[in-house]
């Protein structure tokens, strides 16, 4: 199973529009905390755009908790990695594979990234920006994971107006 994991998330408009795009991929959201607001906050429903409902989330009180309950594979994204992301392999649709994300301040804690050093990357870009957008990294990195499993119980085709749509 795809999982992805927010440490310490601090902008609730970023939570929002992962937790849009954790219910679009099937994919399951562990959030640490603290937490920077109220799951319960309008602009956090806002930007879930009331998809919120169907998102398959757990809450941890720190990331020792979260790593007691969870077994798989944990790759870690940061701007201090040093291979980039494309450059693993996330095919294996039978291994738990949990994409993990830091606040948007500050990262992930070096002290967490230390013993990890061989999963930590980057998603390449100019040196004209630090970072990009949480919400955009999230989405970057889930589709990749999902391109590599050929898209697993993913839609291919619109099912409201159906796949001939356009011919019409």
């Amino acid at each position: 199973m795809l999982n992805v994991v927010l440490f310490e998330p601090e902008i609730p408009q970023n939570t929002g529009n992962i937790m849009r795009t954790c219910v679009a991929t099937g994919t399951r959201l562990h959030l640490i905390k603290p937490l920077g607001f109220s799951l319960d906050e309008k602009v956090v429903r806002r930007s879930g755009a009331n998809y919120i409902d169907d998102c398959d989330y757990i809450v941890y009180e720190n990331f020792d908790e979260f790593l007691a309950k969870n077994k798989g594979k944990f790759y870690f994204l940061t701007r201090y990695g040093r291979r980039p992301h494309s450059s693993f392999d996330y095919s294996n649709k039978d291994e738990n594979i949990y994409l993990i994300f830091g606040k948007e301040s500050t990262g992930i804690p070096k002290e967490i990234l230390k013993d990890y050093l061989d999963t930590c990357m980057r998603i390449p870009m100019t040196d004209k920006v630090r970072a990009l957008n949480l919400s955009n990294c999230v989405a970057i990195m889930v589709y990749e994971a999902l391109r590599q499993q050929d898209y697993p119980n993913l839609l291919r085709e619109e099912p409201f107006k159906g796949a001939d749509y356009l011919e019409r």
